[in-house]
């Protein structure tokens, strides 16, 4: 029985993979279209040139993390293809149904992820506080 509903499970994660990886693609390929064929028919005077300067580069920052996120469902689909696809990379445990539906590419479980985030957020804080406390102490020599 095990068996079969880890079967099942592995078909259905690969079905949420694919839909997921194929969407992505299309999206992908649509606004590189969309930003091709506006670039080649506008002209613009410095204040439309700047502002198409900012959506272009905020464009590009979105379709890189799109590129990001294909790779990322990728790399899901080779875990799932080795039979480690839905194990926390951290604990080992089993990441629920739910966040792998909501984030096919998630390699912790919610818990793990949770102290992963607080402890980056208590990194950035330390590292301000270090980079504070320096500008700080090189006051004194002037």
């Amino acid at each position: 029985m095990k068996n079969t509903t880890t079967t099942t499970r592995h078909a259905e994660l690969r079905q949420i993979l694919t839909d997921r990886r194929r969407e992505m693609q299309e999206t992908v390929q649509s606004r590189i279209r969309d930003v091709r064929s506006d670039r080649a028919s506008e002209v613009f005077d410095e204040i439309e040139l700047s502002d198409a300067d900012t959506h272009g580069d905020i464009e590009f920052a979105v379709l890189q993390m799109q590129a990001e996120t294909l790779t990322r469902i990728d790399a899901a689909l080779v875990q799932l293809d080795a039979g480690e696809y839905g194990s926390c990379v951290s604990c080992g445990g089993e990441i629920s149904e739910t966040r792998l539906r909501a984030l096919p590419f998630a390699v912790r479980c919610r818990a793990c992820e949770e102290r992963r985030e607080q402890g980056d957020v208590q990194t950035r804080r330390l590292a301000a506080s270090r980079a504070g406390a320096s500008l700080f102490s090189d006051a004194g020599r002037y």
